[in-house]
């Protein structure tokens, strides 16, 4: 019986938003390119997902803050 491929180690997060979306676009450019072998395409998919997750809890935890800076509602945003 064929043993299923074993996952890949768990990267750690990115030290930064700013690092995660570098790294992702970086990782986007390779699978973009059609260069990578089908293994490491799907490895690359998964770490893709990962940051991009990463990049959402971010942002939404940003987004609690300015809540609670705005005392509870959001604001529009306007360039003055």
């Amino acid at each position: 019986m064929p043993k299923a491929p074993a996952a890949p180690p768990k990267l750690p997060d990115p030290a930064s938003y700013e690092a995660a979306l570098e790294e992702l676009e970086q990782l986007v450019g390779r699978i973009e390119s059609g260069q990578l072998p089908l293994d490491q395409m799907l490895a690359g998919y998964q770490r893709g997902a990962a940051l991009l997750s990463f990049c959402r809890d971010r942002l939404e935890a940003v987004q609690d803050q300015i809540k609670v800076l705005d005392e509870g509602s959001l604001q529009p945003w306007t360039q003055e």
